[in-house]
């Protein structure tokens, strides 16, 4: 299975830690866009931008993690459009709070999973072993 992760810089080591239990599980990473810096340019931007949106194309799951900035939701909305399987964690309930949650997030097609990393890793395991 190939995956992409979406989040914030502020959740830089949570990605890492979901990317590398995946990869131990024998799963194809797309892009780790944590190994970039926060871009200075409107053409970092640019080519930052075309490869997350190669990446999140190229999954067969995506994985976005909140609290997560504009760049995430996009991934959400591209992920949700291509119909890949989309999961969305949650660790601070985020999702469930009427003042922070979106429409988008209660979508059918969208897994919300809260609690450990463990947890999310479990559940992603066992929805995708389905397919």
């Amino acid at each position: 299975m190939k995956f992409y992760v979406a989040s914030s810089f502020q959740n830089k080591e949570i990605v890492r830690s979901v990317s590398e239990k995946l990869m131990k599980n024998g799963w194809h990473h797309t892009y780790d866009w944590t190994q970039n810096n926060r871009a200075c340019s409107l053409e970092a931007l640019q080519k930052i931008g075309t490869l997350e949106k190669q990446a999140v194309a190229d999954s067969d799951v995506v994985i976005v993690i909140l609290p997560g900035g504009k760049g995430s939701h996009i991934e959400l909305g591209m992920a949700i459009a291509w119909q890949k399987k989309t999961f969305l964690y949650s660790p601070n309930f985020e999702a469930m709070d009427m003042e922070t949650t979106s429409t988008f997030y209660h979508l059918p097609e969208v897994w919300i999973c809260a609690g450990s990393v463990e947890e999310l890793i479990s559940t992603i395991l066992s929805v995708t072993t389905e397919f």
